[in-house]
């Protein structure tokens, strides 16, 4: 047996069955809910649940009969056998998402009566919650709204079992729902108190997340750089930014090298039990400060990007931020989260012990066996020099043979071998800003200068839609601090030397476009730009006032509001009044309507009104065929007798025929177009 589809799709629809339309629908919001856990489940989910809901849709159209339960039960323990060889086990949110994706497709093999439905809603319902546990993004959000909809109107369909109600009916009928509830839900959202670190989401600490990572190999930030995403954003106080030489956003400093890969000194990692944490950076600092606001996207790493230098933060998560002695910010756990904070940098500081100390001589180690053409380069700049009383004439002789060398900025310089350094000053002379970096401070390590890398931000771009500065992963940058006498540690970017332009236009390397974007950038370059600045602008906005919603803004509301010492017990006093009130007036309101303002009876009332102007005896509580025996009795044209007889009678229908064939909006369409009755 064979189904012949029309051509349009809204037709081959209507012409199915009630029952077997009515499941492709629901089936359809399912695979949606899939489609939005597919980057967060195993492949072999996504696979076992698209085949599930086909097999589902192909016996819906053939009216087949379902699977039995040995079948069911198979594929269940299929499901968690698989579950337990993904994740190796079957608790956890990690696993529990992949199960509840699983069971969702499952329980349609036994959608059979409306009960059946509802659980198989409201653990959709469930499901889609569970996507919260990996992303609060407004794109999430868009999506999840959809599935919220089509599931809404799948539970409006259930509940008009008999007829052939249209899904666009149903649909409009949701729609309203939605928006009925969406004042409470706002008023939840902004009076419900935030208990730290019971609201929020826990994060799986493994989940693998862009970002600058807490150790550095040549050609890591490069790879970096062909990631596009947001890392951060930043306001600066009456939108007044340093200058494109002071946007350096501090990150991990590297200092220790076993000749392969940078770490650093002070492990995050063990931050909690490091004695020489403190809650202020050991810096001096002059000048005017610049005041910024630093919204951060979620990293999975413990490290705040800060504008140096930035002396103090204030509480970030619940928590007081800590500082190492090398200037990095960090917090007690991974960001798992869009996070905020305001903070005052002061771009003129001086750092480091002034005169030389014992400690210095762990910025001046290299390991043996590595990069032996540049250890002999550095004794023969030192014989050249006459080892001379202040290091700046070593370094400034390297920096123009880093500007005058021949020396080239790139993405793809190829792979490095052992000894990086060598590659980097003889045979290649190109590289990436962290082969730059780490090349430059070995070199200086080898000519006695204490040296590190320094590895986080550097540049950005102007929003055009909202005016905020973007900092994207592709911005990622290394740079060397060197140790000078009377100076301390001094900021020496030797990328600046091979490509000024990285430095003072802010201009970064950038991968080739794909296809579609390099597509759109040929027809027009400023289309997709633009549209990528107002996504951006609207996404930040979400991130300001969706998501950084904390506590302490709430009670700010409350302030506002007049309370002069708020607290979270005003916040329920406060969430509990407001829920009253809207209680009583929404069973005030259902009275009225029921007896007042029912659309039916409006109808009706209308009708009567019409029908009176032209004579006809029409009492005050008549029925619709009541008013249709008095039309087909009156002396009334033939053919006004006609339409108004058949309208009534539909009314009645409505009203009272529960097959739920006719809706109350084409009666009144139709009521509009018909003419007063006039008299034969």
């Amino acid at each position: 047996m064979s189904l012949s589809w029309p051509s349009d799709g809204l037709a081959a629809a209507a012409s199915l069955p009630r029952e077997s339309r009515d499941t492709l629908f629901v089936l359809s919001v399912i695979g949606w809910i899939v489609l939005l856990q597919t980057p967060l489940i195993p492949i072999w989910c996504t696979g076992l649940a698209v085949t599930v809901l086909l097999w589902r849709g192909w016996l819906a159209m053939r009216h087949q009969t379902l699977p039995g339960w040995p079948i069911r039960l198979a594929l269940l323990l299929l499901a968690l056998g698989g579950t337990f060889f993904s994740h190796q086990t079957v608790i956890g949110h990690a696993a529990g998402v992949t199960l509840i994706v699983v069971l969702l497709a499952l329980k349609t093999l036994e959608l059979r009566t409306r009960r059946d439905a509802f659980v198989v809603f409201f653990l959709g319902f469930f499901t889609l919650l569970t996507h919260f546990f990996h992303s609060q993004s407004l794109l999430t959000a868009m999506g999840i709204l959809i599935a919220l909809l089509g599931l809404l109107t799948g539970l409006v369909l259930a509940h008009m079992p008999v007829g052939h109600p249209p899904i666009a009916h149903a649909a409009r009928r949701a729609a309203g729902m939605a928006l009925l509830g969406a004042p409470i839900m706002l008023v939840l959202f902004m009076l419900f108190p935030r208990f730290a670190p019971l609201w929020g989401i826990p994060t799986d600490s493994s989940l693998g997340r862009s970002g600058l990572s807490g150790h550095m190999q040549v050609g890591q930030i490069a790879r970096l750089a062909l990631d596009e995403s947001i890392a951060f954003r930043v306001e600066f106080a009456g939108g007044q930014r340093p200058p494109q030489n002071q946007l350096y956003f501090r990150g991990p400093v590297l200092s220790a090298f076993d000749g392969v890969t940078w770490r650093p000194r002070f492990n995050p990692d063990a931050s909690v039990a490091l004695p020489v944490l403190n809650t202020q950076l050991p810096t001096d600092v002059t000048g005017p400060g610049v005041t910024y606001r630093l919204t951060m996207e979620p990293s999975n790493r413990p490290w705040l990007m800060t504008l140096e230098a930035t002396p103090q933060l204030g509480s970030v998560l619940g928590q007081q931020p800590l500082a190492t002695p090398d200037l990095q910010w960090l917090l007690r756990r991974p960001i798992t989260d869009v996070i905020r904070f305001d903070a005052v940098a002061y771009p003129d500081f001086r750092h480091g012990p002034a005169a030389r100390i014992l400690d210095l001589q762990f910025y001046r180690a290299l390991p043996p066996g590595f990069n032996p053409r540049t250890l002999q380069w550095a004794l023969e700049l030192q014989r050249q020099h006459g080892f001379p009383e202040s290091p700046r004439i070593l370094i400034d002789h390297v920096l123009r043979e880093l500007q005058t060398g021949g020396y080239t900025y790139t993405l793809e310089p190829g792979i490095f071998g052992h000894h990086s350094a060598d590659e980097f000053w003889f045979d290649r002379k190109q590289g990436f800003c962290e082969h730059i970096a780490s090349s430059f401070v070995i070199l200086m390590r080898a000519l006695d200068v204490p040296a590190r890398v320094v590895t986080g931000y550097h540049g950005g771009e102007r929003n055009p839609v909202d005016g905020v500065w973007t900092v994207r992963q592709s911005d990622a940058h290394a740079w060397a601090e060197v140790w000078l006498s009377d100076q301390g540690w001094t900021r020496i970017d030797p990328t600046a030397y091979v490509a000024p332009s990285r430095t003072t236009d802010l201009s970064r390397l950038t991968a080739p476009p794909g296809v579609l974007a390099g597509t759109l950038m040929q027809i027009n370059p400023s289309v997709l730009l633009r549209a990528r600045a107002l996504w951006e602008a609207t996404n930040n906005r979400w991130n300001q006032w969706v998501l950084n919603y904390t506590q302490s803004r709430q009670l700010d509301l409350l302030r506002r509001l007049g309370v002069q010492s708020p607290s979270w017990t005003d916040l329920l006093y406060a969430l509990a009044g407001v829920l009253v009130v809207a209680s009583l007036a929404g069973a005030l309101w259902a009275g009225w309507s029921r007896t007042t303002h029912d659309p039916w009876l409006r109808l009706l009332e209308a009708a009567r009104q019409r029908l009176r102007r032209t004579g006809l005896p029409i009492a005050t509580h008549a029925t619709p065929r009541q008013m249709a025996d008095v039309i087909r009795g009156s002396h009334l044209a033939e053919e006004e007798r006609s339409r108004w007889a058949q309208w009534l009678m539909a009314l009645e229908t409505q009203r009272y025929d529960p097959q739920g064939t006719v809706l109350l909006s084409g009666l009144k369409k139709q009521f509009r177009s018909l003419n007063t009755p006039r008299r034969h």
